[in-house]
């Protein structure tokens, strides 16, 4: 049967392609991209409407009701880069900004013969470098995507957000005129962060073993034997609740300003990202329980 393909932002043909009642989106995307070169599968987002949800590459054109003559939309999402190689940049940058303040003083704050770092620098700057090494574990080693790419411009802004960040914080931190809190403040925020980052690294442990390799299997996530992964009780996305939780300590660590700040803008954008996954996972799966709230236990 004959599709006619239309772009989403001016409604004009971009082509008819020849397919049959059992074809994918998957499919529909690998002949466009025959159609026009430039217009690689990971590019495309194909729609019913032009202001329509995004299809799945798993749906069948006969299970969509499009038939022939029918239509389907194409809406361009521009060049694409690979999401590893997003998260490798945007974790990579924060570890060598971090040092290169910390061990370069005299770059950043001139001549400081004779300057010190106190205890709470050195637990700052390894608490620091701890966080963006897991990162980049976890992205080789550990997460499974379920999309292959993002747009390219995410790889500048998100670099933008965390070197920009790092280097905020890391000027202050690291500055020679820098007070630290009391030990006891120190050592409270050290036991929190360490706290929370094991609990960040077991609840991506858990959320990856849900899903079997090569697939984009989807199910309701629960605790597994690691005590940590209890807040799936209480919370949709506990790996937010727990990257949150891991810069409050570290503002407690450090009693930094800069690192406050950066604190609560990560918890504001992962609030977002937690609200639109447990509204997800609350129309996916008709059984979800109802006591979990997104990112805040009993809250939000």
């Amino acid at each position: 049967m004959e599709i006619e393909i239309l772009y989403t932002h001016n409604s004009k043909s971009a082509g008819k392609l020849n397919l049959s009642g059992s074809s994918t989106i998957a499919d529909v995307k690998v002949q466009l991209h025959k159609l026009i070169p430039k217009l690689y599968p990971e590019r495309q987002s194909i729609r019913l409407e032009a202001k329509g949800k995004t299809l799945k590459d798993s749906d069948t054109l006969q299970n969509l009701n499009v038939r022939s003559g029918g239509k389907l939309y194409i809406k361009d999402l521009g060049p694409q880069i690979g999401w590893s190689t997003v998260f490798l940049c945007e974790y990579a940058g924060p570890l060598a900004v971090y040092l290169w303040v910390y061990q370069r003083p005299w770059i950043f704050f001139g001549d400081v013969a004779g300057a010190k770092y106190t205890t709470a620098a050195h637990i700052a700057a390894a608490c620091y470098s701890l966080h963006y090494i897991k990162r980049l574990y976890e992205t080789v080693f550990i997460h499974r995507f379920s999309h292959a790419t993002m747009p390219i411009l995410n790889l500048f802004k998100n670099c933008t957000y965390y070197w920009g960040f790092t280097a905020y914080v890391a000027y202050h931190v690291c500055h020679p005129l820098y007070t630290p809190p009391s030990d006891f403040q120190v050592y409270l925020g050290l036991a929190g962060f360490a706290i929370c980052e094991l609990g960040n690294l077991g609840t991506h442990i858990a959320l990856r073993n849900l899903r079997p390799p090569g697939t984009r299997v989807r199910k309701i996530p629960v605790p597994d034997w690691n005590p940590l992964t209890k807040l799936f009780n209480y919370v949709s996305c506990p790996n937010y609740t727990y990257e949150v939780g891991s810069w409050i300590c570290f503002s407690i660590l450090t009693n930094c300003l800069p690192a406050f700040i950066f604190a609560t803008a990560g918890f504001y954008q992962m609030a977002i990202w937690a609200l639109g996954k447990h509204r997800n996972y609350k129309n996916e799966f008709k059984n979800y329980p109802k006591s979990r709230k997104a990112i805040v236990p009993f809250i939000l």
